[in-house]
């Protein structure tokens, strides 16, 4: 690791006193640094990352850290190679803190957006992320979320033909299927429990963002898709705390199709036919 510790040595004009590898990353390496001003921080890396890849990562967290809703770790430095940030300290998933999060979450989409989109295309993991702005959040999903992703599900080989028409024929229908009309919401965009620290200081964290505007029920079906502690209970504070549309909780299969169609891409499996079960879930709904 001493090419690592080198490289944040470089970046953040401090000492690194010890290193240790981060399990967990499929797409970086993770390392955590031990500098010597006594803080903690991590830094990601990857050869040959696409360009912008961890820029794009840093804007995200300084502007979901703008809205002073749910917590996010403070950005070092960022270069082309790399992404230092702050170090949270992993604890226990309880209760209270779901329903902290809950709230906090709430506030973060109660920022806002200028438009559904962004000012530059970003990432979900390695996949790229179209974010040409467009005027209403039917089209921007249909076009800039699930349609491309159809396309390259087929060409990997992930999605048959037949179940690209089904996910089609519910994207000639979201009009229908989206619910009422909201304003642009400040979403983090990639929102699964991996996604999500625990920490020991008593907050929860979101990190790993493919930040843009977009529709609120976006994350919260990204939490129910893989998962997450005490679910219900975020769901619950976070009604609370911003009353959702009615039949939201039926809509969610709807915005659960884009990271599954992103997963098919990436990972091949079942993903694409999972995809294809929600659309005619929909479709039949």
């Amino acid at each position: 690791m001493a090419g690592t510790a080198a490289r944040a040595e470089t970046l953040l004009g401090i000492g690194v006193v010890s290193t240790t590898p981060v399990a967990g990353g499929d797409i970086c390496t993770a390392t955590r640094l031990r500098l010597t001003d006594g803080r903690g921080a991590i830094i990601k890396t990857r050869p040959h990352a696409p360009e912008g890849f961890f820029r794009r990562e840093a804007e995200g967290l300084h502007w979901l850290a703008d809205a002073q809703g749910a917590r996010v770790p403070q950005v070092l430095a960022v270069a082309d190679d790399c992404l230092v940030l702050d170090w949270i300290e992993p604890g226990k998933p309880t209760t209270d803190l779901a329903e902290k999060f809950g709230r906090s979450l709430a506030a973060t989409h109660r920022a806002g957006a200028d438009a559904f989109g962004g000012p530059r295309d970003g990432f979900v993991g390695l996949a790229p992320l179209p974010n040409r702005t467009l005027p209403s959040w039917p089209e921007f999903f249909a076009s800039r979320r699930v349609m491309p992703y159809v396309r390259a599900a087929v060409d990997r080989g992930s999605l048959t033909t037949d179940e690209a028409a089904t996910i089609e024929a519910a994207m000639r229908r979201i009009h229908d299927l989206a619910g009422p009309d909201e304003a642009p919401s400040r979403i983090h965009g990639d929102l699964w429990s991996g996604n999500v620290v625990w920490g020991a200081d008593g907050d929860v964290w979101i990190i790993d963002p493919a930040a843009h505007g977009g529709h609120r029920e976006t994350d919260l079906a990204m939490l129910s898709l893989f998962g997450a502690p005490h679910l219900q209970r975020i769901l619950d504070a976070y009604d609370e705390a911003a009353p959702l549309a009615d039949g939201w909780h039926d809509r969610l299969p709807l915005h659960q199709l884009h990271p599954l169609l992103v997963h098919s891409v990436l990972f091949g499996g079942t993903y694409g036919a999972r995809a294809a079960a929600a659309a005619r879930d929909l479709l039949a709904g």
